[in-house]
């Protein structure tokens, strides 16, 4: 397995969305996700990561060390299951081979986190308390996002479209069309702020400096692969990296944050264009031992 990173890393994420759905809420009739008390569009941290996954699962297909293990229609037990073969055990039988081998918890960890790539980056709960369960245990995993937050408030719009699509025979008797519903936000750019460990990776995970190369691929392409008509026109914008020159890090993460600033141009009343908006990162102010990179 490759040497684990060496240095601990924050990074900012700008990504915007044009006249779509970036993230459904299904409590409110999947409208976008807006923070009620303050107006501000809110996107979840899973859902960024399923992009990555994704982006992930496209350009790997499945190579080994690089599969993923939270996947659609895949169950998480059978993925479970494949550590206990490989370590000859099976779940009617592994309390006793874990009295013969107190190694046996890290040996299933560790094959999970050599074979998946959302494993060694993310982590996961590889415990089902279900009848027979398979337990892989616990991963904390070196890399970790908050929710992306809108640079300003928004206002999402519902759009009534028709449609030719009739469901039924009955319908068709009496109508052509049916009505239907999108909802829309005319322009969004979106803020998101994450965090990678070396302390994790060396202790738990392996993850590597090749593994941290494909997280900056991901993140910068997570939504080439996964255009849709209801997501909109969405794409990132700004990946800006702070690398500190050691494992621990050099400063707290918010002070890195804080050199990040985005505002609207003040020539620009109604933002509806990444150009409206002017970056700036504050290099001078960054504390000593940290380095900043833009990505893009």
């Amino acid at each position: 397995m490759a040497e684990a990173i060496k240095n601990r890393y924050e990074f900012v994420v700008l990504f915007d969305v044009e006249n779509g759905n970036p993230n459904g809420d299904p409590d409110a009739g999947n409208m976008p996700r807006i923070d009620p008390e303050s107006g501000y569009g809110l996107v979840t941290d899973v859902c960024l990561k399923r992009k990555i996954r994704n982006y992930i699962e496209t350009v790997k297909e499945g190579e080994a060390g690089y599969r993923i293990y939270i996947k659609d229609g895949v169950p998480l037990n059978r993925s479970d299951a494949e550590a206990y073969a490989y370590l000859g055990t099976d779940e009617k039988k592994v309390k006793e081979d874990k009295k013969k081998d107190a190694e046996l918890d890290r040996k299933i960890r560790d094959f999970m986190c050599q074979n998946f790539y959302d494993i060694r980056t993310f982590g996961a709960v590889m415990t089902t308390f279900v009848k027979a369960a398979l337990n892989c245990g616990q991963v904390r995993g070196p890399v970790q996002l908050g929710f992306a937050r809108s640079v300003e408030p928004l206002i999402p719009q519902e759009v009534t479209i028709t449609r030719v699509a009739i469901t039924t025979e009955a319908d068709a008797e009496k109508k052509g069309t049916e009505m239907g519903r999108k909802y829309i936000i005319p322009y969004g750019l979106y803020r998101v702020e994450g965090y990678i460990s070396a302390n994790l990776a060396r202790k738990t995970t392996g993850f590597s400096e090749d593994d941290l190369a494909l997280l900056w691929q991901a993140i910068i392409n997570m939504f080439e692969y996964d255009h849709s008509a209801a997501r909109g026109k969405m794409a990132v914008r700004e990946l800006i990296v702070f690398q500190h020159d050691s494992e621990l890090g050099c400063a707290p993460a918010y002070k890195l944050f804080e050199t990040v600033q985005v505002k609207r141009r003040q020539n620009v009343t109604l933002a509806r264009a990444y150009s409206d908006y002017e970056v700036k990162v504050d290099t001078e102010s960054l504390p000593a031992g940290v380095r900043c990179t833009r990505m893009i």
